[in-house]
């Protein structure tokens, strides 16, 4: 049984990668490639791949794209797709030596269960690196952050035929404890973590084994 966001990622698709474009002002790949920046060389699950809108960023690692949405990976120029989820990770112990994902986790069923399936898919020493949204961390600023996706982003969703889905997206932000908390205990060492965009509503994490 597919989950809500899994139904939601579905519908729109084709239309997915042109609106985060143009809801990020065109900064949504320079957010992923600073944080695939501390990857280490080798092979990279890139986890929650979608249509695979990562993979320059990756610059000649090997990739596996993994992605519960398959009408996502149908899109993907990534040659190994595979279809799952981060809380069950299809893969032995040690296949990787990097994870990353970007704009994935407000979507996890549980990230406690995804953190410890990416430790396990971790080579010893390995690094995983998260690239989401989150809240801005000062309270005026969560506020007007706040205000500004409960009417932008469903009227961005009305350009593509898709509000409600994008009403979703609106409250995904407010899903989960700011990442300063949410990477701060866990199977994987917090590393590095740091804020960008306006008002630091994009955050970028490295976490290592």
């Amino acid at each position: 049984m597919s989950r809500p966001p899994d139904r939601i990622f579905a519908r729109i698709a084709r239309r997915y990668d042109l609106l985060n474009r143009v809801l990020s002002v065109g900064r949504e790949q320079d957010w992923r490639r600073r944080g695939a920046e501390h990857l280490p060389p080798g092979r990279v699950l890139d986890l929650g791949s979608g249509t695979g809108a990562a993979l320059p960023v990756f610059e000649g690692r090997e990739v596996v794209a993994l992605d519960p949405v398959r009408e996502m990976l149908a899109l993907s120029p990534i040659r190994l797709r595979v279809v799952g989820v981060g809380e069950r990770l299809p893969f032995a112990d040690g296949s990787f030596d990097g994870v990353f994902s970007a704009y994935v986790f407000r979507n996890l069923t549980s990230v406690d269960e995804t953190l410890s399936e990416i430790a396990r898919v971790l080579r010893p020493g390995g690094v995983a690196v998260v690239v989401d949204l989150a809240r801005p961390r000062s309270r005026w600023a969560a506020r007007l952050h706040r205000l500004g996706t409960a009417v932008v982003l469903p009227l961005a969703g009305l350009a593509v035929r898709a509000p409600g889905e994008y009403w979703y997206l609106h409250r995904s932000l407010d899903k989960l404890a700011p990442p300063e908390e949410l990477f701060s205990s866990g199977p994987l060492r917090l590393e590095a973590l740091w804020r960008m965009g306006p008002l630091g509503f994009v955050y970028g994490a490295v976490l290592r084994r």
